[in-house]
């Protein structure tokens, strides 16, 4: 099963073309069009779920917006994703996001709607590499950084006007 996911917004754009592709495809695609106008005639769709999770296990490939949400879920879960960037997005920020997943493999950037067909047969046998999560350290850095001497007192800290930070080792 192919399964499509536009996110909280809309995509029409991409719902209405996987929906004209769907009939050409051998097997079932199922839509999720979040508060798109477009209701597909070739595809199941649906609006919004409490969780894809049950989408994602029976996907083979996923297609879905350039949200960093939807991405790093579905390359985490080693599902193929194509990832279209949604033009109507205020910055195009998900141009950015896209172009760095795919550049490192983890999946295929559809830049173009007319190019998706070649990326649904690119998705049948390209080896994708697989995502590992980077470590992240920002916990760390926090505490140590309100840790440091004078640090919540500082008047140039944001919250020393209102409070005194008091550590949970302080409490005894």
């Amino acid at each position: 099963m192919i399964f499509v996911t536009v996110g909280t917004t809309d995509f029409d754009a991409l719902v209405r073309r996987m929906d004209d592709l769907a009939p050409s495809l051998r097997e079932p695609v199922i839509v999720q069009i979040g508060r798109g106008a477009y209701a597909p005639q070739h595809c199941e769709y649906f609006r919004f779920a409490p969780s894809l999770d049950p989408y994602y296990a029976q996907a083979r490939l996923v297609v879905a917006h350039g949200g960093l949400g939807t991405a790093i879920e579905v390359i985490q879960r080693g599902l193929k994703l194509i990832g279209v960037s949604n033009p109507d997005r205020y910055d195009r920020h998900q141009e950015d996001l896209l172009g760095a997943l795919d550049a490192r493999g983890h999946m295929i950037w559809c830049r173009n709607l007319d190019d998706l067909p070649r990326a649904l047969v690119e998705a049948e046998t390209r080896v994708f590499t697989p995502y590992e999560t980077p470590p992240c350290h920002i916990a760390q850095a926090i505490r140590e950084y309100l840790r440091a001497p004078g640090k919540m007192n500082d008047p140039s800290c944001c919250c020393a006007s209102q409070s005194r930070f008091v550590h949970p080792s302080d409490l005894k």
